[in-house]
């Protein structure tokens, strides 16, 4: 068969299933990701982002800060077929990764919950490509990408078109059901599958999140200034924390959770996980942030194995504990910080004379 335009070319001369048995396809590719682990699937049209211009504007104001994948080629990022040419669908999935957890020691790290476990990355990215090479044997014809959280893709709104949550103030996807606390993947793919409908909701009148941000980093509803977010300080600064952030850090060594925890819906509905792989480690739900400063490199590479905790490498992490310290005012605090001005990682020595100079200034000293 000719085809006579292009709309006709990628409609009815891809080498595809006939349109009628897509719906059925859909249907057994949902229940297939069930049965690999994903707690939600949802199925979008691989089109070009609606949030071009506020993408756009975001950079072009700097608060990528220095994440500067963020700015290169916004165009592949903004357009699902510049990723994979015929891309004609989109399969986004969500993994739930909530444990719960008692109320931290003032002198406890707290890590983010996505961390506590085992990386994401390496629990996800198998099981979307098992689910990939699944629909293949289905549709040999079919190609396809799998990514989780590291593509060039705006995958929270691709999951907001994929009906599987809608956005919160704090820009976090939020499932009415069932909170926020969700992992995120997708599988571009050249089939034309039906889409979900796009999922609706709201926050309504509340604040709560941009009202607990310590930093003030939601600078307004749905919007982030990434440079100020807890999560960017621990995870993506390269330098040391400036003091006025850090004295706002709280005992947060590792991302941040609390514009998720003071959030209705996971107070109301979010239920823990299951998942094997994203239970917690002792190492992040019991240890001192004094004790962690004695971590050498090779504990560190030891204890955080196959963790989210590796991407910020052992000097990332104890700059981190050194910020932290910086809002306790005891003596093995003091002890920890005096201790560090020999610590063999420079960044961490930088940060502990900071932290050591604001405790002497709190104090009167200096």
């Amino acid at each position: 068969m000719k085809c006579n335009s292009m709309e006709a070319e990628r409609s009815s001369c891809h080498d595809s299933p006939v349109v009628e048995d897509m719906g059925a396809l859909a249907a057994t590719i949902k229940a297939r990701a069930a049965e690999l682990g994903f707690d939600l699937c949802g199925i979008a049209p691989a089109v070009p982002s609606s949030f071009k211009a506020e993408f756009r504007s975001w950079i072009e104001r700097g608060m990528h800060g220095e994440m500067g994948y963020m700015a290169r080629d916004p165009e592949r990022r903004l357009d699902p077929e510049q990723v994979l040419p015929g891309a004609r669908s989109i399969i986004a999935v969500a993994m739930n990764y909530y444990t719960e957890s008692e109320e931290p020691a003032p002198d406890q790290a707290i890590f983010a919950r996505y961390a506590r476990g085992d990386d994401y990355h390496d629990v996800m990215l198998p099981r979307l490509r098992e689910l990939l090479a699944w629909i293949r044997e289905r549709a040999p014809e079919a190609e396809g990408r799998c990514y989780v959280d590291t593509g060039p893709i705006l995958e929270r709104e691709v999951a907001q078109r994929a009906g599987i949550g809608w956005f919160g103030k704090n820009t976090m996807l939020i499932n009415t059901r069932r909170g926020s606390w969700f992992l995120l993947g997708e599988i571009l793919l050249t089939l034309p599958l039906p889409p979900d409908e796009p999922a609706i909701g709201g926050c309504g009148t509340c604040t709560r999140c941009l009202d607990a941000c310590p930093t003030g980093a939601i600078i307004r509803p749905y919007e982030v200034d990434a440079r100020r977010c807890l999560s960017y300080l621990t995870i993506e600064q390269k330098g040391p924390i400036p003091p006025e952030l850090a004295s706002k850090i709280g005992n947060w060594v590792f991302g941040c959770d609390i514009c998720q925890e003071v959030c209705p819906f996971n107070q109301r509905r979010a239920a823990p996980t299951i998942e094997p792989a994203f239970q917690p480690r002792e190492v992040t739900i019991d240890s001192k942030l004094a004790d962690l400063l004695e971590m050498s490199e090779e504990g560190f590479r030891e204890r955080f194995r196959k963790s989210p905790v590796k991407r910020a490498r052992w000097q990332g992490l104890m700059r981190n504990v050194g910020a932290a310290l910086s809002s306790l005012d005891d003596s093995a605090t003091e002890a920890a910080l005096v201790g560090s001005v020999e610590h063999p990682e420079g960044l961490a020595r930088q940060q502990a004379g900071l932290s050591s100079n604001m405790i002497r200034r709190r104090s009167g000293v200096a």
